[in-house]
């Protein structure tokens, strides 16, 4: 079961990072705007909380184990402060975030592919040389 919702999360994490490589100014055009529209999208972050909590039990056992640790608590981190910091910071952050060049986006997008590659890899499911 851990390794379902692991492949989950490295699913959500792999069609980030493509939909980020692909049309990164798209997605953080609409993200920017959903964001003004509906402030209390945030609120989702708890998921971001929950998958790297699942991150972090699941991930014990996995090749690259001290990569998962990073990550679920980043993950927990970035979570909690998105729905819990400060209106003031979470403001800065976010803005500083929506308004880099599209390059950057592109690095995480690929970064994002990375991680999930290697998660789908630590369980198996890419096949070991």
């Amino acid at each position: 079961m851990g390794d379902y919702a692991l492949a989950m999360i490295g699913g959500i994490w792999f069609a980030d990072g493509l939909l980020l490589l692909a049309v990164p100014r798209f997605i953080i055009t609409h993200l920017r705007e959903t964001l003004t529209e509906s402030p209390t999208l945030l609120k989702w972050e708890w998921l971001t909380v929950l998958g790297g909590g699942i991150i972090l039990v699941a991930g014990q056992n996995l090749v690259y184990q001290p990569l998962w640790m990073i990550t679920a608590g980043a993950m927990i981190v970035k979570g909690l402060f998105l729905s819990m910091g400060p209106s003031e910071w979470r403001t800065r952050v976010l803005d500083w975030c929506l308004n880099r060049e599209d390059v950057d986006y592109r690095f995480w997008g690929l970064g994002l592919c990375m991680l999930a590659m290697l998660l789908f890899h630590a369980l198996g499911w890419i096949r070991r040389s």
